[in-house]
């Protein structure tokens, strides 16, 4: 669902130039700006290795609920992915800004109680470890999806009036999905002075 909003939003932005999406089935845009490569192993990029030179930035977006989930596969789906994905992309692009879609709730000490808060922090710590340009991490909350997108997680329906509630009155906590996308493209344009951004963070962003 993010993957998809973060997606209209480079299109309609005048400033990106040409998309590439990576994704293991089709993502189902078709534009002139986008071209789409399927890989169907994350762990094994060798096959499309030519395909990730010259960008400016990456969106990664990808990510799986820790919900019955055990430490072990987690981990293996959050941060192993994420990282070997992130230090090939980081070799193929030296000016590269690396945009992280984490979760509100992360935790960079690595020590808490929550697991996937745990593995999060540890993706997101180790990230900025990478010689990018930027990396940065998003931590958004309860988000709206775009008009029209085709991915919009199922349940969402059935919770999208505590978003209706909120957002009139804390706009930079309820966000809309393309204010995370705005600010993502805001972010490779012109940086970002925190590392780590928080919803406040990322409306704020997305108004520059």
């Amino acid at each position: 669902m993010v993957g998809e909003g973060v997606l209209l939003e480079c299109i309609r932005h005048q400033q990106v130039e040409r998309i590439l999406v990576v994704g293991r089935r089709p993502c189902g845009v078709v534009h002139q700006k986008v071209k789409e490569v399927l890989v169907p192993d994350f762990f094994d990029l060798s096959s499309i290795e030519p395909e990730l030179r010259g960008f400016d930035a990456c969106f990664f977006c990808l990510g799986v609920s820790s919900v019955g989930m055990k430490e072990p596969e987690y981990t293996k789906l959050t941060y192993d992915l994420t990282m070997n994905f992130a230090r090939a992309v980081s070799k193929l692009n030296s000016n590269m800004t690396f945009c992280y879609i984490s979760g509100a709730g992360t935790d960079t000490s690595e020590k808490g109680r929550s697991m996937w808060a745990r593995v999060k922090g540890k993706t997101e710590n180790d990230l900025m470890k990478l010689p990018f340009k930027q990396a940065l991490a998003f931590r958004p909350g309860i988000m709206h999806p775009t008009p029209g997108m085709k991915n919009t997680l199922a349940l969402y329906k059935y919770f999208a009036w505590i978003w209706y509630l909120g957002r009139p009155f804390s706009p930079s906590v309820f966000l809309r999905l393309s204010e995370v996308g705005t600010a993502m493209v805001n972010a490779a344009l012109h940086g970002s002075e925190k590392k780590v951004l928080e919803a406040k963070d990322i409306y704020a962003l997305s108004r520059k």
